[in-house]
């Protein structure tokens, strides 16, 4: 049980890290 909510948040911060990442790019770019 644990281990699955380890997973579970796990995914959902790969999720946000990619979105920020996603969103500091465009924000670069519109700079520039």
């Amino acid at each position: 049980m644990i281990l699955m909510v380890v997973e579970i948040i796990n995914f959902l911060i790969l999720i946000i890290c990619v979105l920020v990442g996603v969103a500091f790019v465009t924000l670069l770019e519109r700079k520039i």
